[in-house]
């Protein structure tokens, strides 16, 4: 008799439903074979089906079910007749379907037994198919009725239960089961293919496990069997720190411990079903999460022996369909049984609770809107009966976007620079988890992405872990907005050269400025460009830009002069001055040489009203709220420095009346790397907002910070729609000229930063290579975290093999570069790029430890 061990391997609904998946499944069986396992194949219907059987149960009543139960009995045959197998195998449920939703028809209504035994015929006739086509693959296979195998228990408050809970949503034992055993190993053979998501109670009848059930019954059978293993095999590659749909950044999740996962499934991730860990946990069993389409992929293990790091969050989760109900009542002070007579409420309706926050006179929970329970009748009737002895009211549409991780309560001093984020948003509950898992914040529907988005960027995107994650989804498999290549993979040979002779420097590209320039003109919405001479000063810069038409925006009087040096036959109007604090004798220059000034504090007006009497400048407002990638180069909103705020607008109108100063111009600068099309747009509605205030106003500036993409998987700028959104404005007011002072955007990108390895160092799990240069050349990323990619030029076609941190030489432990870099095997005197460095890079630059700085290059 064969005594090697089972495993256990679920195939949900995607990886089954086509003849590519089915080849797949048959190599991951011979594989697992092959390895000395016997395997206990797992199947869900085909992806669809179970929601065609349910809108089928739905209509059948009304007799309306046709056109889908149709579609339902092609979807099968189509799938038998690409697997070439006999579709008669199948013929008896198709009957039974038949029958079944023509007696619903008849009566007009629908049990919950007989919604059981209609939903369980998808994955009755899937595996009956699979079976056959495991069987002419030549692999020795049996099927096997599941209904035989797992038998619902029959719980203690079985008489209190609903007949939909007892058939929809039935639990099974965990212990070991020999009569399992015995069932499955009768076939005598090695595999054995059966059903997810359906069981039998004891009286023999179907019963269901819940939607998303597959999955524990892969669980409940691995458990009974003592199984060596589990698998579940999906659509992604495994378990990722975010949904990479909305975040691309989302990096592979290696290992996790079985508490963790099964917060990540509780709190949103739809990768596994949150019932499932616990029997696999119980009896110590390994889960492995894998990726159907690629079967050599390693996926992600769940299991107690996992090697920790120092990861305090290890993923950014959102679950949508949240709602927010909150009782406000002075009588719960002091008062015993209070909260029972209220959650008796919720028990009554059926209505369970996810989240709960209290206070002496409030108390808040969420409710999951996309149960059924939350039907809006019922929730009707629950706000009602609370009503009779609090005041209840709602809040929706919500997201909870939940921080899980572990020991979350011993590293909140970590987590500070989060809170920022929330700065625009509305957190209307926020709760830490009894169990040390999960910090959950409920906002507002509309603003979960975008701050999920950012909270992953600050707690992921630099995490240094080596062993819990790997490659982020966009590195592995692009994005549909994927750049093109970058100048420098062709220019790779040239690049090598200029290491040769100089390094570290900085190169800069003649060719990728002039595109950028290029693409900036062809909006045709704004009427002047003013090139942000901070962003990078290097004359060849200067003098193409201004070939191309641009003026410059200048925040010194030093750069005020060297433009002035270079260009002496400038109109002045071509030079915008737009200063932050700086003294007097500055505005006292920049109105001897008559170039456009913005104003951005009442203090010039207060202290030097003469310099500007009778006068034009322009003036900086701050909207309130600003955007960026890092709080320092977020320039609106009250903890800025910039712009005079809208409560001092009484105090500005009367001093520009007192002196007669003439406002011509509006600015708004919200921050720096924005990636939001809209930003512009809300800028220039904001500011003619403004106008009945300033009537002489001609000129809008609507500032810059468009940003670049910086990592792979980020969607570019779309420039063709902020010229569209903001035409809609200009057409409104077609008087104005519509200004933008782009600096970073035109540069950035062609310029990438060359330095030599150093040294390689091991230090327990992590390696440091180290470069000839660091943050004395290149100080963003240790002044705002920010993110530039980094490749070893030397080996730029080698495999990636390990992970890395980027770090220089100054005696800084800041001084890093970039952190968590997949990398190939690195060697000394090996040549660096670090990309998108052309702006903010050489001007920032120091002789911090009295080393010298990269310097500049220029390649046409």
């Amino acid at each position: 008799m064969n005594s090697a061990p089972w495993i256990v391997i679920k195939f949900g609904g995607t990886s089954v439903a086509s003849l590519a998946r089915w080849r797949n499944i048959a190599h991951v069986v011979r594989r697992r074979q092959s390895e000395g396992f016997r395997v206990l194949v797992v199947c869900s219907a085909p992806a669809g089906v179970s929601n065609q059987l349910v809108q089928i149960l739905d209509t059948a009543p009304t007799d309306q079910h046709h056109t889908t139960a149709q579609a339902v009995a092609q979807c099968f045959l189509s799938l038998a007749e690409e697997l070439s197998v006999s579709a008669a195998i199948i013929e008896p449920e198709r009957q039974l379907l038949l029958q079944l939703t023509q007696g619903i028809a008849l009566i007009g209504e629908t049990s919950p037994r007989t919604r059981a035994r209609v939903m369980a015929l998808g994955e009755l006739m899937l595996t009956r198919l699979g079976y056959a086509y495991l069987q002419q693959q030549h692999i020795p296979c049996a099927w096997q009725d599941v209904r035989q195998c797992l038998i619902a228990e029959t719980p203690d408050h079985y008489a209190t239960l609903s007949s939909a809970q007892a058939y929809l949503q039935a639990h099974c034992d965990t212990q070991y089961s020999t009569q399992l055993v015995s069932t499955i190993e009768q076939h005598q053979t090695p595999v054995v293919i059966t059903q997810g998501f359906i069981a039998a109670n004891q009286a023999g009848e179907t019963v269901l496990l819940g939607r998303g059930g597959s999955d524990t019954s892969a669980a409940y059978l691995a458990a009974q069997m003592q199984a060596k293993r589990c698998e579940i095999w999906t659509d992604v590659p495994g378990i990722y720190t975010a949904n990479p749909r909305d975040i691309p950044e989302a990096r592979l999740i290696h290992q996790l411990d079985y508490d963790e996962a099964q917060e990540l499934a509780l709190m949103g991730a739809k990768v596994l079903h949150p019932r499932c860990l616990a029997p696999l946990k119980q009896h110590r069993i390994p889960l492995y999460v894998k990726f159907t389409p690629d079967p050599e992929r390693e996926g992600t293990l769940i299991s107690e022996h996992i090697t920790q790091d120092h990861l305090p969050i290890k993923s950014i989760l959102t679950k949508t369909g949240v709602i927010l109900l909150t009782i406000e009542t002075l009588n719960m002070w002091q008062q015993a049984g209070f909260l029972a007579d209220v959650f008796s409420s919720f028990k009554q309706h059926g209505i369970s609770i996810d989240l709960i926050s209290t206070s002496e006179s409030t108390v808040t929970v969420s409710l999951d809107a996309t149960l059924q329970q939350c039907d809006p009748t019922i929730l009707e009737k629950l706000l009602h009966d609370l009503n009779q002895f609090s005041r209840a009211s709602t809040i929706a549409p919500c997201t909870a976007i939940s921080l899980v991780g572990r020991r979350i309560r011993s590293v909140l001093h970590e987590l500070g620079h989060i809170f920022s984020v929330f700065e625009e948003n509305h957190v209307h509950l926020l709760s830490q988890a009894a169990n040390d898992l999960n910090l959950t914040f409920v906002v507002d529907e509309h603003q979960a992405t975008k701050t999920a988005q950012q909270l992953h960027a600050l707690l992921i995107e630099q995490a240094e872990s080596t062993h819990t994650l790997r490659q982020s989804f966009a590195e592995e498999f692009g994005t549909p907005n994927t750049p093109p290549t970058e100048w420098w993979r062709s220019e790779r040979a040239a690049l090598l050269t200029m290491a040769a002779r100089q390094a570290p420097s900085y190169v800069y590209h003649q060719k990728t400025i002039e595109k950028m320039a290029h693409a900036l003109k062809q909006c045709s919405a704004i009427d002047r460009l003013f090139y942000a001479i901070k962003a990078n000063s290097h004359l060849n810069i200067l003098h193409g830009l201004y070939q191309h038409g641009f003026g410059f925006e200048c925040v010194s009087w030093a750069e005020i002069q060297l433009i002035q040096q270079h260009f002496p036959a400038l109109d002045p109007t071509r030079i915008l001055f737009t200063p932050n604090f700086a003294p007097r004798v500055e505005y006292q220059a920049a109105c001897d040489a008559g170039v456009w000034i913005t104003i951005d504090n009442l203090h010039p007006l207060q202290q030097w009203p003469e310099l500007f009497t009778g006068k034009k400048v322009l003036v900086r407002l701050d909207p309130g709220q600003g955007r960026g990638h890092h709080q320092y180069v977020i320039t609106g909103g009250s903890k800025s420095k910039f712009g005079i705020s809208l409560d001092q607008l009484p105090e500005l109108l009367q001093l520009i009346q007192q002196h007669t100063i003439s406002v011509v111009g509006l600015h708004v600068h919200n921050g720096s790397g924005i990636l939001h099309e809209d930003t512009w747009h809300n800028t220039a509605v904001f500011l003619t907002q403004q106008l009945p205030y300033f009537p002489d106003v001609q000129y809008l500036n609507l500032g810059g910070g468009l940003g670049v993409v910086e990592k792979t998987g980020q969607s570019p700028l779309n420039l063709n729609e902020v010229n569209t959104t903001l035409a809609a404005v200009k057409s409104a007011y077609p008087h104005l000229q519509f200004w933008l002072e782009p600096g970073r955007f035109l540069v950035a990108e062609s310029g990438v930063l060359l330095a030599r390895v150093t040294q390689i160092k091991h230090k327990g799990e992590r390696t440091f290579i180290g470069i000839e240069t660091g943050m004395n050349s290149l100080i963003r990323p240790a002044l705002y975290g920010a993110y530039h990619e980094i490749v070893n030029l030397t080996r730029l076609d080698e495999p990636t093999t390990h992970t890395v941190q980027i770090v220089g030489p100054i005696c800084e432990s800041g001084d890093v570069l970039g952190y968590g870099r997949r990398f190939p095997p690195t060697q000394e005197g090996d040549v660096i790029l670090i990309a998108t460095a052309g702006a903010y890079g050489y001007v920032m630059a120091s002789h911090y430890n009295q080393r010298t700085p990269a310097q500049e290059a220029w390649l046409c």
